[in-house]
């Protein structure tokens, strides 16, 4: 839920608040500041605060700022002069917070923060749009049914830092995008920032959903990569032991992760036995697809036909088929999250754990960090490590923690100028969350390189089950 701070007063007080508790989802609270109780109405939800006292005020406004952490301010006064010093009270205490103000006096501001809608403008173009042979808006073209819209994507978002192309587009169509009011090109590898604006076409219903899983700050992963849970299984390649605590770890997963199906992909099929089990531990599983190829028509032929055939949002597989590194270096192509299930036990796993490495990466995959932190109950913890103490981080660091209040849990930062592998390797009971790269399937030489890329040494180990993000590495 999010906290937003509406300041009112002036002719369209009443009607602007009336408006606001008419289309209250509850999924907002808000404080409302007045000075007139005219503007009231005798609906009052209880998701709704209400202060009476001057807004300009300075020390009262800090009062009700420093209260709670508001997501953005919804400002109407009567007054120029009164707006103007509403905003300078607010830029002086919340110097980053998102304001939307309603103009009527040609207020001149240029600030990233500041959204000014001009209520003459918002007038006159209502009224032309009555008008034959006149552009309209984009509420009344097409169907008339609201088969476009306009998302801002809030911080935190799940769709936040991720590249457009992994993002699945069923039944709906990002064709537009805003950043900084500027329109950008559209295209797979451009990354979805925080405030950016996009345009999206589709069915109505279908937009509504897409609305509210983009305005969630959690509990939505494996989304925006798709929907289902996906394990592979060689039952040629893996030992029994593996088999049956990847079947008894994907249940696990089932429980907690919010996918929709889960799809289990046994190939190579070898005893009675073993096929026995999976069927015994999976059986309960309502939603449950289980597929066996006996064919033994390969890796990159099952995954071709699986991914046209359900929508995989996470793939469990275990650290045995990463030893053919190359043989399996298609699943970055695939733009989803893979689950690696090493040595540990994904049942017993109490921290999630980042080990910084270069800030894009770890920037695009952050808001996941928390989304499956969340889910699976863990609590995050965030290595800063530099044996040579000269690898400055002090930015992505700031972003981690400012998500974490976002989405309201605690990260411990662990800042040591200690061998990160190796504390790495001391970590018990973990999952660790890095980006999915291509040149962890390259196979590795001694070059200085390879040896001091935290990413790809920790990619090698097998202790660790490890969640791998994909990312947009150019």
């Amino acid at each position: 839920m999010k906290k937003i701070l509406i300041i009112l007063d002036g002719i369209v007080a009443k009607k602007l608040l009336q408006r606001i508790i008419e289309t209250n989802t509850g999924d907002n609270s808000y404080d409302v500041i007045y000075m007139n109780d005219a503007i009231l109405t005798d609906k009052r939800p209880s998701n709704f605060t209400f202060f009476k006292f001057d807004p300009t005020s300075k020390s009262k406004l800090a009062m009700v700022l420093d209260k709670d952490l508001h997501a953005q301010a919804l400002i109407a006064l009567n007054s120029k002069d009164e707006m103007l010093s509403v905003i300078e009270n607010i830029k002086e205490e919340k110097p980053k917070m998102q304001m939307s103000i309603l103009d009527y006096w040609g207020i001149d501001i240029s600030d990233q923060y500041i959204n000014i809608y001009k209520g003459i403008d918002v007038l006159a173009n209502g009224m032309v749009e009555r008008l034959p042979n006149i552009p309209v808006v984009a509420q009344n073209i097409g169907l008339k049914q609201g088969e476009i819209m306009e998302i801002r994507i809030p911080f935190g978002s799940s769709y936040a830092y991720r590249y457009i192309g992994s993002i699945e587009q069923r039944e709906w169509k990002i064709f537009g995008l805003y950043r900084k009011q500027q329109l950008i090109k559209i295209k797979p590898s451009l990354i979805l920032k925080p405030n950016d604006v996009i345009l999206i076409i589709g069915k109505p219903e279908v937009l509504m959903q897409v609305y509210n899983a983009v305005g969630k700050t959690q509990g939505q992963f494996p989304m925006p990569f798709g929907h289902n849970l996906y394990l592979y299984l060689d039952l040629y390649l893996q030992t029994v032991d593996t088999v049956k605590k990847c079947v008894l770890e994907v249940k696990y997963l089932n429980q907690l992760i919010k996918n929709q199906k889960l799809i289990v992909r046994v190939t190579r099929p070898t005893t009675v036995g073993l096929m026995r089990f999976i069927n015994e531990e999976l059986r309960d599983e309502d939603n449950l697809i289980l597929e066996i190829d006996y064919a033994n028509r390969g890796f990159d032929a099952l995954l071709k036909k699986d991914l046209k055939s359900f929508d995989i949002g996470l793939m469990m597989i275990s650290y045995e088929l990463f030893k053919n590194k190359e043989g399996i270096s298609k699943l970055v192509d695939l733009r989803i999250p893979i689950f690696k299930s090493g040595f540990g036990d994904v049942t017993k796993i109490k921290n999630s754990v980042i080990l910084l490495n270069d800030t894009k990466s770890y920037e695009q995959i952050s808001p996941i960090v928390f989304d499956v932190s969340s889910q699976l109950k863990l609590k995050t913890k965030i290595f800063d490590m530099d044996p040579t103490g000269q690898d400055d981080k002090s930015n992505i660091l700031d972003h981690f923690e400012n998500l974490a209040k976002i989405f309201g849990q605690k990260v411990e930062i662990i800042s040591k100028e200690k061998n990160p592998i190796r504390e790495l390797k001391n970590q018990k009971n973990i999952l660790q969350i890095l980006p999915l790269k291509k040149d962890m399937f390259i196979k590795r030489n001694l070059s200085r390189f390879f040896y001091t890329n935290s990413d790809l040494l920790s990619f090698d180990i097998k202790r660790n089950n490890q969640l791998l993000i994909p990312v947009v590495e150019n």
